[in-house]
C-alpha cells in the first residue's frame, strides 16, 4: 500500500506516521512544509516531500512520485483566531491546498482519504452535550467553515470520481508534540508556563469546557478508519466528556506539584463556552473508543515537555 500523510512531521501527523511504518503498513510518505512540522519528529522510514499545498505544480509532482492509493491528510492552518484574522490564508491552505492534492491525486491512483475534520468549530455552540455528527453544523470561525467546506468536496469526489473518505471529527487533541497553537494547546501552554516557574493566565472564569482526547487514542481511530469499508460519513472522535480550563489546569498543576494559582484575564470574544462530542458512532463504526483517562494523558504530556526542557540544547 502506498501511503501519503499529508502534515506528516507535525503534531498528529508524526505520531501517525510512527504507527503506519512500524506497523509495516506500506510505503509511507509525507508531504509536510515545515510551517508548524518539526524536522526532529519525521520518522527517519518515511520519504520526505517539503512541499507546500498552496502550490499546485509542487503537489502535482508530488503525487507523480509517491502515487498515493491512501492520503490521510493531517496537514491544516489549525489556528482558530489566525483564521478570524485572516480568512483568506486559512481559505488557501485548508481550502484550495486541498483541492490542489485531491485533483492531482484522483487523476492517479487514490483509492480513499482519511481526513481529520474538527468536532468543536464545525459545530458552533451546541444544543446538546454531548452533540453527535447529526447536530447543525454553525461554524463561527473560517477554520471551522474550510473543514465543513472540504468534507462537502469529499462528498463530491466520492459521488463523481468514486474516491473513498472518512471525515474525522476531532474533539481537542492533546499530547506529546502537542504544538501551542489551536484551543488543545492550552495544554502544552500551561505546561510551558508551570516549567518556567510562571503563574498561568485564565481567560475568562475559567468554566468553558472542552472534550479533550489523548492523540494516541487520535492515531488508532485514524488508522482504523483507513482500515474500515465504512465511506462517506463524518465520525466524532472525541471522549464525550467535559474538562473546565480550571479543572485543567488544577490537574496540571497537581501532578507538577506547582501551587501558584492561576491569574484571570477578560474572555476573549468569540469563544465557545462549552463543546464536547459523543463518540458512540465511532464506536459503532470503527470498533473504536477511547482509552486514555485525562489524568494519565496529561501526566505523560508533562513529563515529555519537561524531558524537552531538560535536553541539553
Amino acid at each position: 500500500m502506498r501511503i501519503l500523510v499529508t502534515g506528516g512531521a507535525g503534531f498528529i501527523g508524526s505520531h501517525t506516521v510512527d504507527t503506519l511504518v512500524a506497523s509495516g503498513a506500506g510505503e509511507v510518505s509525507v508531504l509536510d512544509n515545515f510551517s508548524t512540522g518539526k524536522r526532529h519528529q519525521l520518522n527517519p522510514k518515511a520519504t520526505l516531500y517539503q512541499t507546500d499545498l498552496r502550490d499546485a505544480a509542487a503537489v502535482t509532482s508530488v503525487i507523480e512520485k509517491a502515487r498515493p492509493e491512501i492520503i490521510f491528510h493531517l496537514a491544516a492552518q489549525m489556528d482558530v483566531r489566525r483564521s478570524v484574522a485572516d480568512p483568506a490564508f486559512d481559505a488557501q491552505v485548508n481550502v484550495v491546498g486541498f483541492l490542489n492534492l485531491i485533483e492531482a491525486a484522483r487523476k492517479h491512483t487514490l483509492k480513499r482519504v482519511v481526513f481529520s475534520s474538527t468536532g468543536g468549530a464545525i459545530y458552533g455552540e451546541q444544543d446538546e452535550f454531548p452533540c453527535t455528527e447529526d447536530h447543525p453544523k454553525r461554524p463561527v470561525s473560517p477554520y471551522g467553515v474550510a473543514k465543513l467546506a472540504t468534507e462537502a468536496y469529499l462528498f463530491f469526489y466520492k459521488v463523481e470520481y468514486g474516491i473513498d473518505y472518512l471525515a474525522l471529527r476531532f474533539g481537542n487533541v492533546y499530547g506529546p508534540r502537542q504544538d501551542p497553537h489551536g484551543e488543545a494547546g492550552v495544554i502544552s501552554i500551561f505546561c510551558g508556563k508551570i516549567l518556567d516557574g510562571q503563574p498561568v493566565t485564565i481567560f475568562g472564569d475559567g468554566m468553558q469546557t472542552r472534550d479533550y482526547v489523548y492523540v494516541g487514542d487520535v492515531v488508532r481511530a485514524v488508522v482504523a478508519a483507513s482500515k474500515s469499508s465504512a465511506s462517506g460519513i463524518a465520525l466524532n472522535v472525541g471522549t464525550g466528556l467535559e474538562t473546565t480550563v480550571n479543572d485543567l489546569y488544577s490537574t496540571l498543576a497537581s501532578i507538577a506539584d506547582f501551587p501558584t494559582k492561576a491569574e484571570h484575564a477578560p474572555a476573549r470574544g468569540g469563544e465557545q463556552k462549552r463543546s464536547v462530542i459523543s463518540p458512540a458512532r465511532a464506536e459503532k463504526t470503527l470498533g473504536w473508543r477511547p482509552e486514555k483517562k485525562l489524568a494519565d494523558g496529561l501526566e505523560e504530556t508533562f513529563k515529555y515537555f519537561k524531558q524537552q526542557r531538560d535536553r541539553p540544547s
